[in-house]
């Protein structure tokens, strides 16, 4: 089927979603509404690249026809610059059209679980994770979602050993599944009188929100642990029994969670980690069972992959998957990620399509 072909397709599974949105039968029924409806706007921008696609084929073959046929000179030699033209917007074209063609993630539009872990470099890590826990909460700011905190082990110096929080928005694992990994930063640490540079790491992972339809857990497969919460250096801060560590008994995971003066409240912020994360294992499980696709460089969430610097001295952040280097390091960590996240995107996109065509220029040799 060649592209002008396949575009109509397109163009009828369109117009017949229209038709399928105005029954009264499909309006009544609110969760196949909802899935026709984003089925129908996740094709908009395809539609709408496919018309000027069509619009160019016709005005091609127009011109053409003027070379063929035409005994006025001037004439042909305008329609022959023309086409050189439109052949050069044509071809643009039909790369964007198959990458918006694409499936999406059905996980994209999902709420996101975001952990962020000091790693090696100790008080300088741990201000770091609180470096980019701000970062990514300014981002949140922009995009209008809404950041709350399940839970955090604060360090006596204002950093994070570690620090959970859940990203409510539209598109939030979308946009944010892409920064799973080791973010490493090279710059000279407070705690540092020496002035030499140091280069510090910090983990994050990325986990789409999990529903509790989604991941049923067993009562007998936890075990629940109370104790009082406490802050940084170790000191008391309730003088009840409010925190609660979670271990899965199957897997081992164990979740902890003290932010919450209730217990009732840490324990509900705990399970809903605890969720999200065997949600992520068992859909890496599959994934590695049924592609090697998952386990490449954009959108692994290979948490062992070093998968960009932030270098202090130079004012630079270099994202090591997509080879792109920013001199904008203050920006970025005020929040200013749409630059990484729309690459990172984007050669994601471009490789999900390598797969594909390699995947039908399999099955066409077979």
């Amino acid at each position: 089927m060649g592209s002008k072909e396949r575009y109509q397709t397109v163009l009828k599974r369109y117009d017949q979603l229209g038709e399928e949105l105005s029954q009264p039968e499909n309006i009544r029924n609110r969760q196949l509404y909802r899935k026709l409806a984003k089925e129908r706007s996740d094709l908009d921008p395809a539609v709408e690249a496919i018309k000027r696609y069509l619009d160019i084929t016709r005005r091609l073959e127009e011109d053409r026809e003027v070379v063929d046929a035409s005994a006025d000179a001037e004439l042909m030699e305008l329609a022959r610059s023309e086409i050189e033209e439109l052949q050069d917007q044509q071809e643009e074209l039909e790369e964007e059209i198959k990458l918006m063609l694409i499936p999406s993630d059905p996980d994209d539009s999902r709420n996101t679980v975001f952990e962020i872990r000091a790693g090696t470099g100790g008080e300088e890590a741990a201000l770091f994770a609180g470096d980019l826990a701000r970062m990514y909460r300014l981002f949140a700011e922009k995009e209008k979602w809404k950041v709350e905190i399940l839970s955090s082990s604060p360090t006596e110096m204002g950093g994070y050993k570690e620090i959970i929080f859940l990203v409510r928005g539209e598109n939030a694992y979308g946009k944010l599944k892409f920064e799973s990994g080791v973010h490493r930063v090279q710059r000279v640490p407070v705690t540092e009188s020496g002035g030499r540079i140091h280069t510090s790491a910090v983990s994050v992972a990325v986990l789409p929100e999990a529903e509790e339809i989604e991941v049923q857990l067993d009562p007998k497969e936890l075990k629940v642990d109370v104790y009082r919460s406490s802050g940084p250096g170790g000191q008391s801060v309730n003088t009840t029994d409010s925190a609660v560590r979670i271990t899965h008994l199957p897997t081992g995971m164990v979740v902890t969670c003290q932010d919450e003066k209730s217990q009732h409240k840490n324990k509900a912020k705990a399970l809903k980690v605890l969720r999200s994360r065997l949600l992520e294992k068992a859909k890496r499980e599959q994934a590695d069972e049924i592609a090697k696709a998952r386990r490449s460089m954009v959108g692994s969430g290979d948490r062992s992959a070093k998968i960009r610097t932030y270098n202090f001295p130079q004012g630079r952040v270099s994202d090591h998957r997509v080879n792109l280097t920013l001199h904008d390091l203050d920006n970025i960590l005020d929040g200013d990620l749409e630059e990484i996240i729309n690459e990172l995107a984007v050669a994601h996109r471009e490789e999900l399509l390598a797969l594909e065509m390699e995947k039908k220029s399999g099955a066409g040799g077979k």
